[in-house]
């Protein structure tokens, strides 16, 4: 059987998605499987595989029942929560619990970085890649650890069966220039194994064919071949809008992520602004610790829906709030401290949840804001993926505040982004 479907893997926060997409494209079925249960302070890495390859498994139950097989699969790509990373040996065994894209702070580290790091460099402050990087080697006190990856490296490596290849995307956070192709001359003074860190190569790059035993046990070819990955709100964006200039894509899921399609290269890592290279061109954006995450925390999908049906969304909230679930914020105010501001709370859920819904709407629009006042684009077009493109009602908030209707999209999971990737490869 010749293979000639791409199969698209999301790592997510909550679970896994895979999606396969013919060659023209088209989606021929999505599966979702739930991540197996971790201790927020004891994250195994190897739990994210084992989920991987039950979704590949049920994945390969949905495309017979549209008449489809693995085995026609050719391509796969994995994008994953940009930040999250580990530290394996070179079996592949993670020798450290995981460290969170949202695990914050690293003091210590921050201060040996400052020490070291130009005045204004992505990789400064407590809640930095690098910073969780150096965190993970102090787990390591053996030296056991071989490569340093990122959790969607870490899926990738276990697909061949071989580790120590990033891609330009997931690297960016850890202070990889994809101007230059270079890692920091200064990274080695701050301590860091820089034998640990990974080759780099664009995104979506083929690197090789999957490991025969891997292929076996999942049902695939041994001919298909692994690609470089991505982030999660890069293949977010891949899924939801062509690659035009003006073209914006929001993310509202556990947490806000944004990205507009640039020219232009546009950094400021000092508040959480930088830029993803795609191509020849740039995803200029970056990421809010707000989001669906604090809705979830507060009212379970039912009650969401009902509530939302409450509130009158072309009326602006009193409240002024700044949703979060614990302290510390990314962008686009970078500030580990920030804490959530959700008070006062009035007795009416309906009118609480307005107020949050109209803050994360506000954020979202500071986002925008802080990129427009530094050279960068206006959305001309604005997509949403993620759950909170289901709620109609905060569709018409966000419409409101922004100043700009959000577009429809056929699609906006991340695991089609990726599939779409590596698809035009």
């Amino acid at each position: 059987m010749t293979g000639h479907l791409s199969l698209g893997i999301d790592v997510g926060t909550s679970g896994v998605r895979t999606a396969v997409i013919d060659a023209g494209g088209r989606v021929l079925s999505t599966v979702k499987t739930t991540h197996l249960p971790q201790k927020p302070n004891d994250i195994d890495a190897s739990k994210w595989w084992t989920t991987v390859q039950d979704c590949i498994t049920a994945q390969g139950k949905a495309l017979k029942d549209a008449g489809y097989s693995l085995l026609e699969v050719s391509r796969i790509g994995v994008d994953g929560t940009s930040g999250t990373m580990v530290l394996t040996d070179d079996t592949l065994h993670p020798v450290t619990p995981a460290l969170m894209y949202n695990s914050a702070g690293f003091t210590a580290e921050a201060a040996d970085i400052a020490k070291h790091a130009p005045a204004t460099h992505i990789t400064k402050g407590s809640n930095s890649a690098l910073a969780r990087a150096l965190r993970l080697q102090t787990f390591d006190a053996d030296s056991q650890a071989t490569h340093l990856l990122h959790q969607a490296d870490f899926i990738i490596a276990h697909l061949r069966g071989q580790g120590g290849v990033s891609d330009e995307n997931n690297t960016l956070k850890l202070g990889y220039d994809p101007d230059t192709g270079t890692w920091p001359h200064w990274f080695a003074q701050t301590g860091l194994r820089t034998d640990l860190l990974p080759k780099v190569v664009p995104a979506g790059t083929a690197l090789g064919p999957i490991a025969p035993d891997v292929a076996t046990a999942l049902g695939l070819l041994p001919q298909t071949v692994i690609h470089a990955g991505t982030t999660d709100s890069i293949a977010a964006f891949l899924a939801t809008a062509s690659l035009e200039a003006g073209n914006a894509v929001t993310s509202l899921g556990t947490t806000l992520a944004i990205k507009i399609l640039s020219p232009t290269r546009i950094d400021e890592p000092h508040m959480g602004l930088y830029s993803h290279k795609l191509g020849d061109v740039w995803l200029v954006g970056g990421a809010s610790n707000t989001g669906g995450g604090v809705l979830a925390s507060l009212f379970d999908a039912e009650t969401l829906t009902t509530l939302s049906d409450q509130i009158d969304p072309s009326q602006a909230s009193p409240l002024n709030y700044y949703p979060l679930l614990k302290k510390g914020e990314r962008f686009p105010v970078n500030d580990p401290d920030l804490a959530p501001r959700m008070t006062p709370r009035p007795d009416n859920d309906a009118a609480f949840l307005h107020g949050l819904l109209e803050g994360v709407a506000r954020i979202e629009r500071q986002a925008y804001d802080a990129i427009a006042a530094r050279g960068g684009p206006r959305p001309t077009r604005l997509y949403t993926a993620g759950g909170g493109a289901q709620n109609p009602v905060w569709t018409a908030i966000r419409a409101r505040v922004l100043g700009i209707t959000p577009a429809h999209s056929d699609q906006t999971e991340a695991c089609i982004g990726i599939a779409r990737l590596i698809n035009s490869d």
